[in-house]
């Protein structure tokens, strides 16, 4: 991108929000030039009035676009009645949510995405604010089985490559050091396998102390890394056998983003414990993590809290955004357009790779470039996410179009092809 590009491209920024941000926002992010005002399903428009094709999504959150009308109403219903009580008392709308939630998660599905039927689990949700929140609650339901049923024992097995969230627990079960440094000591009791190595892992589990295994499907800060079906399937049969948990990290792969319900259903398997967030309310500030009845049940009043977590704002927005997906059959929807794009990333020149599920896809490059083509790409109208120099992620909003996606990909071909 030339200087003049630049340039350019920093007028879509307000000067003096951009001025307040630089002086007094933590520097925790390096922000790229543009200011978003307002989109409408995968487009976005910036303060110059702008518009760019969004293939990030909110980094995944945006699962049923930008505005749209069923999550409005409720956002503006709500906001007009009730925001916050507490969860000293009942709520409008959070059972409504935990009960959806539980046939979401019940749903199952061929190794393709396709909805089959249930298997009748009941499940029970506590409600948070964001994906760490959701794995930190999966933490302590994982600590409290080993407690209750494995002589305490409290290791919690995660792979390497995985991420779980920016909290001092959840770092500590992130399986990348570079996110580690600087912040030790980190909480003890997790330890790392390679993902996909069935080996590895039933080594460590019989060597003891371990109370629960915690797996994403998809590794999405680790690389856009598939754990392989068959995998998954040795991960339950182990976890049955001894009598330890299985958590699903669902975070970024929940709510259709991988064309099923949830991604660990492709593989046939019903986990212990699911952590979710992201798409659950359209990228209203939500988070959550279920568990089996049995395994919920031992979490008692006192044990576990959040101010904000389940006000009848977020449960109001979070139940319009389930029924819309499930109404709108967006799994399908998803399943045929992440076909699509996979197929129109794998013809590009300079891609070695596509790997993901259904709008969840990380485009391995032979160069790299990828830092340099989010800039370029963001110049052109798009917006998109590179994991380290080799790799762009792409999770754009459910409801993009096979057309959008046709138009990105050609401008995103070009933007590739003059930077490897």
């Amino acid at each position: 991108m030339s200087e003049v590009e630049k340039t350019d491209q920093l007028s879509a920024v307000d000067p003096e929000e951009r001025r307040l941000d630089d002086a007094y926002v933590m520097h925790t992010y390096g922000r790229l030039g543009v200011e978003f005002v307002s989109g409408h399903g995968a487009t976005l428009v910036d303060a110059a009035g702008r518009e760019y094709t969004d293939l990030l999504g909110g980094i995944g959150c945006s699962s049923l676009g930008h505005a749209h009308p069923a999550v409005v109403e409720a956002l503006r219903e709500q906001a007009g009645k009730l925001w916050q009580t507490s969860n000293y008392f009942y709520a409008e709308h959070r059972g409504e949510l935990a009960a959806a939630l539980s046939a979401l998660l019940s749903t199952t599905t061929d190794e393709g995405g396709h909805e089959m039927g249930s298997t009748g689990t009941h499940w029970k949700t506590f409600f948070a604010n964001s994906g760490a929140e959701a794995n930190e609650g999966a933490i302590k339901l994982a600590r409290r089985w080993g407690e209750a049923h494995l002589d305490g024992a409290n290791i919690i097995v995660t792979a390497r490559q995985s991420f779980h969230g920016r909290t001092l627990a959840t770092l500590a079960a992130t399986g990348q050091d570079k996110f580690h440094r600087s912040f030790r000591p980190l909480p003890e009791g997790f330890v790392t396998v390679c993902l996909n190595d069935i080996y590895a892992l039933r080594e460590r589990v019989e060597r003891g102390g371990v109370c629960a295994v915690m797996l994403e499907c998809v590794q999405g800060e680790g690389g856009v890394w598939n754990a392989n079906y068959d995998y998954l399937r040795d991960v339950r049969e182990l976890c049955t056998e001894k009598g330890i948990l299985l958590i699903c990290d669902e975070v970024q792969t929940g709510f259709y983003r991988c064309g099923s319900p949830f991604c660990y259903q492709r593989s046939g398997i019903e986990p212990d414990v699911v952590a979710m967030a992201k798409g659950i309310a359209d990228g209203f500030p939500m988070g959550a993590v279920a568990a089996r009845r049995e395994v919920a049940d031992l979490l008692v009043p006192g044990d576990h809290g959040s101010t904000f977590g389940g006000n009848p704002l977020a449960c109001a927005v979070g139940l319009a955004c389930v029924n819309a997906l499930v109404d709108e059959e967006i799994g399908e929807h998803v399943l045929s357009v992440g076909r699509h794009l996979r197929h129109r990333l794998t013809a590009m020149d300079h891609v070695t790779d596509v790997r993901g599920h259904g709008l969840m896809r990380g485009a391995q490059l032979d160069a790299p470039v990828a830092a340099q083509v989010v800039e370029e790409a963001l110049a052109e109208g798009l917006v998109l996410n590179h994991i380290g120099d080799f790799v762009l992620r792409l999770l754009p909003p459910l409801v993009i179009t096979r057309a959008e996606v046709d138009d990105a990909c050609d401008r995103l071909a070009t933007v590739i092809s003059r930077l490897a």
